[in-house]
């Protein structure tokens, strides 16, 4: 399985590192769709059948297991959030966490999300060595 890699600012690096933050937050437009998942129809469509649930999406599609048969989240071994764009050797700069799977929901805004906007919501686990 691949990893998923999200380059994260500052503040948002150290919330994760830290443990605060357990949760990352994607746009739901046709690029988050083509990484996330396994998209097989027109991405625009896809985009629109996410979104369509509005605020409300949470009930509509509480995981990508339970959205439409014709897409379905990638499968990631791990997490790697990284401080901006480190060099492969910086430890200090990378962070390697479990992955925990992919929701679609409106996030927390004290970690980063508009409030009732929904987004691919990225879960983490431990940290890992």
């Amino acid at each position: 399985m691949k990893e998923l890699r999200l380059p994260l600012k500052t503040q948002w690096f150290e919330m994760t590192k830290a443990g605060i933050k357990t949760e990352d937050y994607r746009e739901i437009n046709e690029y988050w769709i083509r990484r996330l998942t396994n998209c097989t129809t027109d991405l625009t469509q896809a985009k629109n059948e996410l979104l369509k649930g509005g605020k409300h999406a949470v009930e509509v599609y509480p995981s990508l297991m339970e959205a439409p048969d014709h897409w379905f989240p990638k499968k990631f071994a791990e997490n790697i959030m990284t401080l901006g764009y480190p060099k492969s050797g910086d430890k200090e700069r990378i962070l390697r966490l479990e992955h925990k799977g992919i929701r679609i929901r409106t996030g927390n805004p004290e970690w980063g999300a508009e409030p009732n906007k929904l987004y691919f919501v990225i879960k983490h686990g431990n940290i890992l060595k």
